[in-house]
């Protein structure tokens, strides 16, 4: 009787346990406020009120002069309170000064003298029939919004605007609704991060793309830190809720420092041999395995545990590709849960070829969708990225294989386009071309040729 494979003997669930599995064991990240600077794609957990009116003062709309009547205007110090038939300098959002009905635009008026050679203010070529009229370019206190209106309502996710607005309403935080914190441990001594890797290297394919896959997959990329191959230093990264970036963090000594990691995710050294450290760190810490190993390739050694203090921590394989695969089943279900969102269904495609069967193995192969098919990728080896980077989604072929033409379970990749939905069948039986009859044969029927 052949032995099961080595890499499925500590599988514990299939594909479809694990996922479900990582989605239920997070509860939602209660809301909190956050500096508006980092509030862009979050999502508002109360709503949003103007704490006065906006704006709060009546300040011009133009460069030029605020006025109190009909001209020509006496000159007076900018600010000072108008009498009727003068006139102070005003910019565009200056306060309007207490007395002042209107605002003469610049190109609208003209500085001259009077009889005693006083300097005044009279009108100019350029202005308009009635220009200015009562209240005309000033913006009213209020005009925008009034105190203790709703600016934004909950359950908005946030834009640009949105963040304009609320800076706009003098606030410095919003309340949204959590969002988990991911740090990294980049791990393995034969990694580097620059250049063409020499015999017993690897290029570091991590580091530039992880966090941005995170953030598609709805968590917020947070600081990374590399470690070598020896236990210490494993178990330190593990202890440290508060490590380091490699790389300074954007913005300068007045950016905010980063609350405690809700995740904390870890390349490589998830598999059984000696220099791989995860599980014993784990253990030693008091945390608790909550996957040991997914019956799927390429990313069966995946690993999900939780820390007494909270933090979940995601193991990933080293292969890149192996890694990607068990960060779609493990991460984005488990990021969905910490975040408020809900796990997503898994679609369907046609397949584009037969799949042998792999007992015990579900296996996720990059796909390109080919005249409405999805044809397995080419290089799409544990260690290969080429076959995903040209993938339009991952087929999550079933331990007894597939079919050609059958519709094989899929899901989209984070950065993709959704996949289309399958053509329903046609149910309507359809009517066979008409023939024209043929002649039935004159005389005993030759049946030997049946026989050959």
């Amino acid at each position: 009787m052949t032995e099961a494979p080595r890499e499925g003997h500590h599988a514990a669930h299939t594909w479809q346990e694990a996922r479900s599995r990582a989605f239920e064991v997070a509860a939602p990240i209660p809301p909190g406020p956050v500096p508006i600077s980092s509030a862009i794609g979050r999502t508002l957990a109360s709503d949003v009120l103007a704490v006065q009116d906006m704006p709060h003062y009546a300040s011009s709309a133009m460069d030029g002069w605020a006025v109190n009547g009909s001209g020509p205007w006496i000159l007076s110090e900018p600010g000072q309170r108008l009498a009727p038939h003068q006139a102070s300098p005003i910019v565009t959002g200056g306060l309007i000064p207490p007395g002042a009905k209107a605002v003469l635009r610049s190109e609208s008026g003209d500085i001259t003298t009077d009889d005693d050679g006083l300097p005044i203010l009279a009108l100019g070529g350029r202005a308009k029939p009635g220009e200015p009229r009562n209240g005309q370019h000033i913006r009213r206190a209020g005009e925008e919004a009034t105190e203790g209106e709703v600016l934004l309502k909950a359950g908005t996710v946030l834009n640009p605007a949105h963040i304009a607005l609320a800076a706009l309403a003098g606030l410095d935080h919003l309340n949204v609704l959590g969002k988990p914190l991911v740090r990294f441990l980049l791990t393995g001594s034969e990694v580097v991060v620059h250049g063409v890797p020499g015999p017993g290297q690897v290029r570091d394919t991590f580091g530039p793309q992880l966090g941005s896959v995170v953030e598609l997959l709805g968590g917020i990329a947070g600081e990374r830190l590399r470690v070598g191959d020896s236990y210490e230093e494993w178990l330190a990264a593990f202890q440290d809720t508060d490590f380091q970036d490699t790389e300074p963090l954007p913005g300068g000594p007045d950016v905010e420092a980063e609350p405690p990691a809700d995740v904390v995710i870890t390349t490589g050294g998830t598999g059984r041999s000696g220099t791989d450290h995860f599980r014993k760190a784990v253990a030693e810490l008091g945390g608790e395995l909550l996957i040991d190993g997914i019956a799927m390739r390429p990313g069966h050694p995946a690993v999900l545990a939780e820390l007494p203090d909270g933090r979940f921590v995601l193991g990933l394989p080293g292969n890149p590709l192996a890694a990607m695969m068990a960060l779609f089943t493990v991460g984005g279900p488990l990021l969905a849960a910490l975040g408020h969102g809900k796990l997503e269904d898994v679609a369907e495609v046609p397949c584009g070829a037969m799949i042998d069967a792999d007992p015990g193995r579900t296996r996720l192969m990059p796909f390109r969708l080919m005249y409405g098919l999805a044809s397995p990728a080419q290089h799409a080896g544990p260690g290969m990225m080429r076959g995903l980077a040209a993938a339009d989604g991952v087929m999550v072929v079933p331990p007894h294989g597939v079919q050609m033409g059958e519709l094989v379970p899929a899901f989209a990749l984070p950065w993709g386009k959704p996949l289309p939905a399958p053509k329903p069948a046609d149910d309507k039986p359809r009517k066979a071309p008409a023939r024209p009859a043929k002649k039935a044969p004159a005389g005993p029927v030759d049946w030997s040729a049946l026989d050959a």
